[in-house]
């Protein structure tokens, strides 16, 4: 199903255009280690690490091999500038790297050409993709889910794309009393972290709803695990507490 924003443009009943929006205007930042999107920059290692790891366990890969995820087929969902997307390709990943907003898109295709890697980048919805009859071994939902309009249909999307067998990483925020102190009042307001009004606490996902919308489309959450950052290294570490940041491994039954 689709729906028009306000410019007549045809959207998934998932895109929120606003949320579009306000990642479009801030495109430019994407690769700045410093910029609007430092969060994420600062984010990465943790993140790439608990994938990399997870999925080598998973397909019984050598991880210590350069490229341990070569023949696998790899959606990033929301992929941005690519941030995650071109560590996967190194990886050996075969990458396509969906977004709704052309702009980030843009910068990504930009980005990758600069670095020498070649990565099918698509301005596109999970939903016009699973539309198409696409199946994939991985796909990465990292901090995604909190900024869609209908969370049923975007999961449900993105579990018919993955692959009997195949693996799921979501990233998102809790929806407590401490997420919205820490995510939104800590990081946008008081820390500046993120642009004001970058979340929407409404819009937080908890572990358990996580949980019970991707088993309607037979995806079974294995593992979570928190992410807190810790002010005294200055990274972000994993963590039992899932009161704000966590993440999801996540398997296709069948």
């Amino acid at each position: 199903m689709v729906r028009e924003d306000t410019s007549g443009d045809r959207l998934s009943d998932s895109v929120d255009a606003g949320e579009i929006a306000r990642f479009s205007a801030l495109a430019g930042e994407w690769w700045k280690p410093e910029g609007k999107f430092r969060p994420l920059h600062a984010l990465n290692p943790t993140r790439l690490a608990f994938i990399r790891q997870r999925l080598v366990s998973h397909y019984g890969r050598d991880g210590n091999e350069s490229r341990p995820l070569a023949g696998l087929s790899l959606l990033d969902v929301g992929c941005g500038g690519g941030l995650l997307t071109e560590p996967m390709a190194r990886l050996g990943a075969g990458v396509l790297g969906i977004d709704a907003g052309e702009d980030a898109i843009h910068v990504a295709n930009a980005h990758a050409e600069e670095s020498g890697l070649v990565i099918d980048y698509r301005c596109l919805t999970a939903e016009a993709l699973a539309a198409e009859g696409h199946r994939f071994e991985v796909i990465l939902n990292m901090e995604v889910i909190e900024h869609v309009a209908d969370l049923d249909a975007f999961l449900g999307a993105c579990s018919s794309l993955l692959k009997p067998g195949g693996a799921m990483v979501v990233a998102t925020l809790n929806r407590t009393a401490k997420a919205y102190a820490f995510a939104i009042v800590g990081a946008e307001y008081v820390l500046g972290w993120l642009p004001p009004g970058t979340h929407d606490w409404r819009k937080f996902v908890t572990p358990p709803e996580l949980t019970a919308k991707l088993a309607k489309g037979g995806v079974k959450v294995t593992e979570m695990t928190g992410v807190i950052y810790n002010p005294l290294s200055d990274r972000w570490i994993l963590s039992r507490d899932l009161a704000v940041n966590y993440m999801a491994f996540a398997i296709k039954e069948g």
